[in-house]
């Protein structure tokens, strides 16, 4: 049985991507800051005969990351899909973010999926190759006023995966960008946030599991390195 590791799994993206894989027979390994969120999708998801390992675990703490996925990695459970989709946001001018701000957002949208492709990548070695998929923002490749921190670490994360796959590709690993347009997800409720735009006309975090599961089924032949996905309205 196929199995895939999903971060910020609890909600939104990570929530859907969880239910559309276990729909198509993988078993699970879910990482999610929220517990009782994550505990009640993985119960649903046994209740569908699959085999879910969960991890309630804060990426914004790069010191725990390191230990808590090397648990996790050992319950036996062996990923062949790494998806990196726990990420956050904080809107106001660059000259006002304080310094504390800037550090817990590179950290969750860049440096802790750089440490979570750390624990992951010799599992995937060893079983002769894999794919990490990395979900990104259009923001990467736009200047946004007022989301200029989230337009770096984008940014920075789309570099880091091309890298990765630079490095990883005679391994077998295989490493794709999934990159965004505006999502409906919780994100734009949370506190660093502040928005005005029409959530109606974004996608779906089902339309986005639907995508992240098209990129962890390419052949082994062959790699997609980025996929955008853009609102139909267009780039908000």
């Amino acid at each position: 049985m196929p199995a895939a590791l999903i971060t910020g799994a609890s909600r939104g993206i990570g929530a859907a991507a969880a239910r559309r894989f276990a729909d198509e027979g993988y078993d699970l390994l879910l990482v999610a800051r929220g517990r009782d969120d994550l505990e009640g999708l993985a119960e649903d998801l046994r209740g569908m005969g699959r085999r879910v390992e969960t991890l309630a675990l804060d990426l914004a703490h790069s010191e725990a990351i390191p230990a808590a996925m090397a648990e996790l990695l050992g319950r036996g459970l062996a990923p062949s899909v790494v998806i990196n989709n726990a990420g956050a946001a904080w809107t106001g001018p660059l000259a006002a973010m304080p310094i504390e701000r800037w550090q817990w957002l590179l950290q969750l949208n860049l440096t802790s999926v750089f440490q979570v492709c750390m624990a992951a990548l010799p599992g995937l070695r060893q079983a002769g190759g894999g794919r990490i998929i990395n979900v990104s923002s259009h923001a990467a490749r736009n200047a946004f006023p007022e989301w200029g921190a989230y337009c770096v670490s984008k940014a920075a994360l789309a570099s880091f995966s091309r890298c990765l796959e630079a490095e990883e590709r005679s391994a077998g690993i295989m490493v794709s960008t999934l990159t965004l347009g505006a999502v409906n997800t919780p994100l734009w409720d949370s506190e660093t946030v502040h928005s005005s735009f029409d959530r109606r006309a974004m996608l779906s975090a089902e339309q986005v599991a639907d995508s992240l599961l098209y990129l962890a089924r390419q052949p082994h032949c062959q790699t997609v390195e980025d996929l955008t996905l853009m609102p139909a309205a267009g780039a908000f």
